[in-house]
């Protein structure tokens, strides 16, 4: 049953990721890190901070189930 139920999740979870990546902030990433000037350290708030948690679940929960695809 898992074997069914499995691509579904792994397509849905990678569907998923795509959008919360797309509708982050541009500029949020780690162009800090490679001396980009102009930019400043600022804390994520509100639905950011949700949008950036939920993109981590959704890589996590992506992995995960392709690993078990791999074993089953």
């Amino acid at each position: 049953m898992l074997a069914t139920i499995l691509p579904y999740i792994t397509i849905g979870s990678a569907v998923l990721m795509i959008a919360a990546v797309l509708l982050q902030q541009r500029g949020a990433g780690l162009g800090a890190g490679f001396g980009s000037t102009g930019e400043f350290y600022t804390t994520r708030r509100g639905f950011d901070k949700n949008l950036f948690d939920s993109t981590i679940v959704l890589a996590v929960i992506f992995v995960v189930s392709i690993i078990v695809t791999l074993f089953l």
